[in-house]
């Protein structure tokens, strides 16, 4: 996914975004371990996807000068 096409969502958007994708993640990563993942390429996409979005909306706080909408940072 690009990033203009993430900038396009809404916050609650790119959340659920977020969240389907790490889920997908762990998919993957789980395929991968017990070899039945043909393509490892979607590791590396889902990561990238991941922090696309967690860009996205660190410029969006950042923008409207509050705190992150997920805050798992400290």
């Amino acid at each position: 996914m690009r990033a203009k096409e993430i900038r396009e969502r809404t916050d609650e958007e790119l959340l659920q975004m977020k969240e389907d994708a790490e889920t997908e993640l762990f998919r993957v990563r789980l395929q991968n371990a017990i070899h039945q993942l043909d393509n490892t390429g979607q590791i590396k996409a889902k990561r990238r996807d991941i922090a696309r979005i967690n860009t996205v909306l660190s410029e969006r706080a950042n923008a409207t000068g509050s705190a992150p909408a997920e805050g798992g940072e400290e």
